[in-house]
């Protein structure tokens, strides 16, 4: 599981999907090809912008990618308004 930061705008996106794509390989090295839920945890975000949707979605195609499934759960209700206002509430999966 990723715990999102307190703080996730455009200065922080290389880092939290550096995070998500290690959080990726430690899985695929110890599950192999098993199917493993992958999850985001948004409980600890505080303090976002657009940039948040951006990560979310790009963890969700990497993980797709590696065969994994992808989750989200505990978004801040502000940041699934403005995922609904984009129109990609549909793509973020609920754990």
């Amino acid at each position: 599981m990723l715990m999102l930061p307190a703080i996730l705008t455009h200065a922080e996106v290389r880092d939290i999907l550096r995070l998500f794509r290690e959080t990726l390989d430690q899985a695929s090295a110890a599950h192999g090809q098993d199917a493993v839920l992958l999850t985001v945890d948004g409980s600890g975000l505080q303090h976002f912008d657009s940039s948040a949707l951006a990560v979310l979605l790009e963890c969700q195609r990497m993980a797709r990618a590696k065969g994994r499934a992808f989750a989200v759960q505990s978004l801040p209700p502000r940041l699934m308004e403005l995922a609904k206002l984009y129109g990609v509430d549909g793509l973020l999966q609920s754990a």
